[in-house]
């Protein structure tokens, strides 16, 4: 079966209210966007994030998918310039569009156009461990398991394990255009 098209543009201004509704609960948030952020989501904290995506160097990276003219996916990559790591984070799909097989084609993308730029040569990203969907969807991409933090996130009177991976350039294969040539 084919994977579903998601196209990949830009996180902007545009897509700010339409995300706010995907998290119903201080759970969902923290699990999207870790510990700093509260619950309810508000524009106040999507704009925070969009100020950091401007300059020669930006600290992060935004990114929407789109299927069928509908923002069906969120994604960030922290950027870390010195280092050449990018740390992708904030990873949502619509809610209204989950369960399509949006989040591969997606991700390909965004780490496609990660690893792009020679200036990085490691992806890497936390996961907190119950997420058994998102693991998933990690590893087929080729991030491996690195380590695990227990108890490392506190949310209401839960304590959360997250799970580190990680996808070096050399690790990384891109995919193909509609002639078996890579993107």
């Amino acid at each position: 079966m084919p994977s579903p098209s998601v196209i990949v543009e830009t996180f902007t201004q545009r897509y700010v209210a339409e995300i706010l509704d995907w998290f119903a609960s201080l759970e969902a948030v923290v699990q999207w966007g870790g510990t700093d952020l509260s619950h309810p989501l508000d524009a106040a904290q999507i704009e925070a994030m969009l100020a950091e995506t401007t300059g020669a160097e930006p600290a992060r990276s935004m990114l929407a998918g789109l299927a069928d003219g509908k923002l069906a996916g969120h994604a960030q990559v922290a950027l870390d310039w010195k280092n050449g790591v990018g740390r992708l984070s904030r990873v949502a799909i619509n809610p209204r569009m989950r369960g399509q097989g949006l989040a591969q084609p997606f991700l390909r993308e965004v780490a496609n156009r990660f690893f792009a730029n020679p200036a990085f040569e490691r992806l890497e990203l936390n996961v907190y461990t119950f997420n058994d969907a998102a693991v998933r969807t990690y590893r087929s991409l080729g991030f491996r398991e690195e380590g695990v933090r227990r108890s490392s996130a506190k949310v209401g009177n839960a304590r959360w394990d997250t799970a580190i991976y990680g996808l070096l350039r050399s690790e990384w294969t891109p995919p193909n255009d509609q002639n078996g040539r890579p993107t």
